[in-house]
């Protein structure tokens, strides 16, 4: 089944709309106007959740298995290397320019060009939603989080993010650890005192050199890296406290409770996780929607970057156009072709999982 070429150009005069909208984390309101204003105007009823909109298949039948269609209208703040206005959509050399066309306004628009192709569509194997959400940058709790229980029970979700449209079948967890190192004041000329930044080395050492037993086969290995230390008060004072920082990203072969307990057990600073919210997934290559993209010739890797994944607590893959490498880049920018590639992927994806066989 093909698809109407309307939704293609529909589709990228909607993305250049919204790259003319500055919609950072939490500041997305215009943004979802303009998302919630194209549903009126395509005549499907929609929902919304402060800044996420979302909206079911004309003939959603509850007692069918639903499968969700995820990305994100929010956009990190551009920095200071673009040499382009970032809120000016300019298309140049087949390149659609501006910030948020990559990561992931593509995404975004191709999915909502998919979920319109099949709206109106009866006698479906499965019923869609589609959802908009905001905060996903920041992994923030009112995005996907926040309207996820409103949603209803779902088999599984397609992720909208800058894939080349390939199949992210995995994608690693994040743990942010703050680890206080205690010892004992004394002057720094004499043999006194337990210095506290002796013992977060040691603890900082153990973190750079442990290797977790099970490797991950797409991930590969659980990575911890210290990234920020504060210690001392003054040059002739032996510290009696050093405070830093880890950052873990955490495979698919460990929870964050075996992870933290594992840290607990060999260091002796003490360990406090930030959140245990942003988790690892993985789909089998047998699901449905993997054999799916197997068919039309993608390809499997493992994702070292986040999504909406981490807070969804079904199974789900990452799949979209445009190339991560691009995202969060000056001057970012999307193929535009690479969007018309996208819509019919999705398409041919799912027309594999929604028709009678």
């Amino acid at each position: 089944m093909s698809y109407n070429f309307t939704l293609y150009t529909e589709a990228l005069a909607l993305l250049q709309t919204l790259i003319s909208i500055p919609s950072f984390s939490k500041a997305e309101n215009l943004t979802a106007d303009v998302i919630q204003e194209y549903f009126n105007i395509k005549d499907i009823p929609c929902h919304r959740n402060m800044n996420n909109i979302w909206a079911r298949n004309k003939f959603y039948n509850a007692e069918l298995p639903t499968i969700l269609l995820n990305s994100h209208h929010d956009t990190v703040k551009p920095n200071q290397g673009y040499s382009r206005n970032p809120f000016v959509h300019e298309i140049e050399d087949g390149k659609l320019y501006g910030l948020g066309s990559n990561d992931a306004g593509g995404c975004l628009v191709s999915l909502l060009a998919t979920f319109c192709h099949f709206y109106a569509n009866e006698n479906l194997r499965y019923n869609l939603i589609y959802s908009a959400t905001a905060e996903e940058e920041i992994s923030g709790q009112n995005g996907i989080e926040l309207i996820y229980p409103l949603l209803g029970n779902m088999s599984f979700a397609i992720v909208g993010e800058p894939t080349q449209m390939n199949l992210a079948v995995a994608e690693k967890g994040l743990m942010v650890l703050d680890c206080v190192a205690h010892g004992k004041s004394g002057h720094a000329a004499r043999e006194e005192g337990i210095n506290a930044l002796y013992v977060a080395i040691d603890d900082i050492n153990w973190f750079r050199t442990y290797q977790f037993e099970r490797v991950s086969p797409f991930l590969g290995e659980i990575k911890m890296t210290a990234t920020m230390i504060q210690s001392g008060t003054q040059h002739n004072v032996v510290p009696d406290t050093c405070n830093f920082v880890v950052d873990v990203r955490i495979t698919d072969e460990y929870s964050h409770e075996e992870v933290l307990d594992i840290i607990k057990q060999n260091i002796k600073s003490k360990v406090t996780p930030r959140s245990l919210r942003s988790r690892s997934s993985s789909i089998s290559l047998e699901h449905p929607i993997v054999k799916a993209g197997l068919a039309l010739g993608r390809t499997t890797y493992g994702s070292p970057t986040s999504s909406d994944q981490a807070l969804l607590p079904i199974t789900s893959i990452k799949i979209g156009p445009g190339d991560s490498a691009r995202s969060h880049t000056a001057d970012e920018f999307i193929y535009i072709d690479e969007i018309q590639d996208g819509i019919r992927l999705y398409i041919e994806m799912l027309n594999q999982l929604l028709y009678e066989k």
